[in-house]
């Protein structure tokens, strides 16, 4: 089941075009995410999902109604993080919980939700002197108060250290475990392919990829890569050697160094060739492709951090 539809939806600010026909769905039960640079359209997109902006043209459907015309309606099955949220400084975690939990007539055990998210101990807390990881945990408890069906997280962990951006990839999971459906931007590339059951890469407005991140890397990464060092000179043909090997797309041999490009299981294929010929290896050191790869095969150009939203 579908709970988000984009069917071509374009959205222009004047003569710039921020969002270019794109179109995707997201099944229940799934993190989906959006990835790609500062400025590529993330943002705009979700807030047309969410009813907060409204598309110049195109088809948004959530949980089967329209984001705008059954806006009082969906905020009752979904919940969001934006990207900039803010409460009075001085409330405290749990005056914040008592207060929004008031606006629902059957809000979750606001409790019970803190301890989920691993806040709990903060409830007394202040806001203001709340760490930024702390508090993007209360954002999400906010949004999470009412039992939404579906949740929207924009840019969720910018501006957090890796050990806070870490522990909230462990908060998305308990969110996705709770049954609740996931969709989320991000421009960190790592952060898709640790959470997400499949990924859209958007560019320049478009959606330019779609599918899970296994198959994203298969289809667009390219070929892993491994550097070996030799505990003695290669022998004269060894390229042409290794080449012959079905896995093997790539091989370069210099003195006692070797790189080899390949595919599957194309370095135990290596090692065991190597190995039938006496040769050993003193050291080795492998790359696999991942989704930063998948994005310069496909514009050309590593991660960029532009400035339109």
């Amino acid at each position: 089941m579908s709970v988000v539809e984009c069917e071509d939806v374009v959205r222009r600010f004047g003569d710039v075009t921020a969002l270019d026909g794109v179109s995707f769905q997201v099944a229940e039960g799934e993190v989906f995410g959006l990835i790609g640079p500062n400025g590529a359209g993330k943002t705009t997109l979700l807030n047309c999902v969410e009813g907060l902006d409204r598309p110049t043209s195109g088809r948004i459907s959530v949980l089967g109604r329209h984001p705008i015309a059954d806006r009082h309606e969906l905020t009752r099955l979904t919940g969001a993080q934006l990207q900039s949220a803010a409460l009075p400084p001085r409330i405290t975690v749990e005056e914040a919980m008592r207060l929004f939990s008031a606006l629902y007539d059957d809000p979750v055990p606001w409790r019970e939700l803190l301890a989920t998210l691993g806040i709990d101990g903060k409830r007394r807390t202040r806001v203001d002197r709340l760490s930024g990881g702390e508090r993007q945990r209360v954002f999400i408890a906010l949004a999470l108060l009412h039992g939404p069906r579906v949740v929207f997280l924009d840019e969720l962990t910018t501006a957090l250290d890796p050990q806070a951006r870490l522990a909230m990839w462990e908060v998305v999971e308990a969110v996705r475990d709770r049954g609740t459906t996931v969709v989320l931007t991000t421009h960190y590339m790592e952060e898709a392919e640790h959470l997400c059951d499949r990924v859209g890469i958007i560019d320049h407005g478009r959606l330019i990829a779609l599918d899970t991140v296994p198959a994203l890397i298969r289809e667009h990464a390219g070929d892993a890569t491994a550097r070996l060092v030799l505990t003695r000179q290669a022998p004269a043909g060894l390229e042409l050697e290794l080449e012959r090997i079905d896995t093997v797309t790539a091989a370069q041999p210099d003195r006692k160094y070797l790189t080899v490009q390949g595919t599957g299981g194309f370095l135990q294929d290596v090692l065991g060739d190597l190995t039938a010929r006496d040769i050993r290896i003193a050291d080795l050191r492998a790359t696999s492709p991942g989704l930063e790869d998948v994005f310069l095969n496909l514009t050309g150009r590593h991660m960029r951090t532009g400035a339109r939203s």
